[in-house]
């Protein structure tokens, strides 16, 4: 079994070198801030009339507005390619990201092989989802890539690499590096620093994921009798990645073999991490709900959690938030291994059955809250799930519930800062 990561061609500005330019181009995740219309607008204040990637992505704020904005990022995306943007060929990018908590997360951005990622439930691929991906939410971003030349990446994929032979032993060595860019992310995003990673690392790099992913080696690691190995996990972007996965399938659908097999759209842009990195912290994903009783939801949350048969799962505690006030919901037999998984089952038939409730998915506790404190509204606080227990729990399991976890808070996020072309 072969990895399945790559290097490529990687697009970045012409003013890569230039610190204050790059922080008007580097903009957060578009699944970021999707209730919060204000730091959106503060970001298009700070980019001005700047060139920036914010140009180039749609802000799942509005995604109710893509077909309006479509047009306009894969406008701009042209005319970056005619001087904005500067290929760097057969590249591989080592990454520091200091975090606002001032730690440093460390990654690699390379490509990945779009033919060994399978997102469907029960799938046995060298690239698995983490959590169950909504397939409604596919076709509005494959519609974006569709007209698209290029791809940004805000997709981060995890790796299980406990003596950290893959990323770590760049580390010391990564000062003799070709700087690749060195600036601040805008508001609060912390630093980053990217170099390019010289072709006898890549080819230690691709040894050492060969290695991860030896089946027998794999076994004795999980403890498991398997037959196809999971070599990386999604972590963020993973309907980022599914989108990319339908629509190399369109694309793959019109080329012969021979075409098919050097297609620029056969692979996707992304950033690996070592889910050993000290820095890599695992936060649980509150829900708010919108446009319900309060007083109705929480009666009938209780009356769910009192309905659930006989379990051997270990109790779990909701807690609500209602403006300034809380109440607590216990699941003593609780249908998922984790708290969210209970609680999720509950919210999907009741924003179902509900004409105008909604759902959103927070990040952090204090944005929860703020948001929770409308009228109408109810927070939902809950434990996460520790990051030692994701790769074994995918792949005995699959799919955790949707949006179950994020690795850090929405400031700590991927930013879309590299590009590459996929036509």
């Amino acid at each position: 079994m072969k990895n399945c990561f790559t290097s490529t061609d990687i697009l970045l500005p012409a003013f890569a070198q230039d610190a204050e330019k790059m922080t008007k181009w580097a903009c957060i995740a578009c699944d970021q801030y999707t209730s919060e219309p204000d730091y959106w607008l503060d970001v298009e204040k700070i980019v001005g009339d700047a060139p920036s990637a914010l140009n180039l992505v749609l802000p799942e704020l509005y995604l109710d507005e893509a077909d309006s904005r479509i047009g306009k990022i894969n406008a701009a995306m042209g005319e970056y390619l005619d001087g904005t943007l500067v290929t760097h060929r057969d590249a591989m990018i080592y990454l520091e990201r200091r975090l606002k908590s001032g730690k440093v997360r460390r990654g690699l951005v390379g490509a990945v092989d779009l033919e060994c990622y399978d997102y469907t439930k029960g799938a046995s691929s060298l690239i698995r989802a983490t959590e169950g991906t909504v397939l409604e939410r596919i076709p509005p971003r494959v519609k974006i890539r569709e007209g698209a030349p290029v791809e940004l990446p805000h997709i981060m994929i995890l790796i299980d690499d406990p003596d950290r032979t893959v990323i770590e032993p760049l580390i010391d060595k990564a000062a003799g590096f070709t700087a690749a860019y060195d600036f601040d992310f805008m508001k609060n995003g912390g630093h980053v620093v990217g170099r390019f990673v010289p072709a006898d690392e890549q080819a230690r790099i691709s040894d050492a994921l060969d290695q991860l992913c030896e089946l027998d080696a794999y076994n004795r690691r999980y403890g498991l009798n398997e037959t196809s190995p999971m070599l990386f996990a999604m972590g963020d972007g993973n309907h980022s990645l599914a989108s990319a996965k339908a629509f190399w399938e369109q694309v793959k659908s019109t080329l012969t073999p021979e075409e098919a097999s050097v297609h620029p759209a056969r692979w996707a842009l992304c950033e690996i991490v070592n889910i050993h990195d000290e820095a890599l912290e695992f936060e649980p994903i509150y829900r708010v709900a919108f446009g319900v009783e309060p007083e109705k939801l929480v009666s009938e949350l209780r009356e769910y959690a009192a309905s659930l048969p006989a379990s051997d799962v270990e109790a779990q505690t909701i807690e609500l938030v209602m403006g300034d006030k809380t109440e607590t919901v216990i699941f003593e037999n609780p249908t998922s291994f984790l708290p969210v998984g209970t609680l999720q089952t509950f919210l999907d038939a009741y924003i179902k059955r509900t004409p105008g409730a909604k759902i959103d998915y927070i990040h952090g506790v204090e944005s929860t809250k703020t948001l929770a404190s409308g009228e109408s509204c109810v927070g939902f606080l809950f434990r996460g799930m520790e990051k030692g227990d994701l790769f074994k729990t995918v792949i005995c399991d699959g799919a955790l519930p949707r949006k179950t976890f994020s690795m850090g808070e929405a400031d700590d996020k991927r930013f879309y800062l590299e590009a590459r072309k996929i036509r």
